[in-house]
C-alpha cells in the first residue's frame, strides 16, 4: 500500500519549463484533479482514501506552475517593452542627426 502523502505545504514547480511544457503539465494536473474528485463522489463517507489531501495537493502545485506561466509572460512583455524602447530612442537620434 502507498504511504506516501501529498501535502499542499510539500508541493513545488519545476524550474526551467518551456511555456508548452507548463501548459502541457496545468492540462495534465486538471485531468488528474478531476479524476480525484470524480473518486470522491464515488466513495463512501468512511473510507479511508486521501483524496482530499492529494487534490488539495495537485491544486496548489497547479498554482504555483500557473505563477511560473505568468512570470514568463511578464518576462517577455519586459523584453517587448525594452525592445521598444530602444527603437523608439534609435528613431528619436536618427531625426535628431537629419
Amino acid at each position: 500500500m502507498d504511504t506516501y502523502h501529498l501535502k499542499p505545504e510539500h508541493m513545488r514547480a519545476p524550474n526551467h519549463l518551456t511555456r508548452e511544457e507548463i501548459q502541457k503539465s496545468l492540462d495534465e494536473l486538471d485531468g488528474k484533479i478531476k479524476i480525484l474528485k470524480g473518486r470522491v463522489n464515488a466513495t463512501t463517507a468512511d473510507s479511508n482514501h486521501t483524496y482530499h489531501e492529494h487534490i488539495a495537493a495537485l491544486e496548489a502545485k497547479r498554482e504555483l506552475i500557473a505563477q511560473k506561466l505568468g512570470d514568463e509572460e511578464d518576462t517577455q512583455s519586459k523584453w517587448t517593452d525594452l525592445r521598444e524602447g530602444l527603437d523608439k530612442l534609435k528613431n528619436d537620434i536618427t531625426n535628431l542627426f537629419s
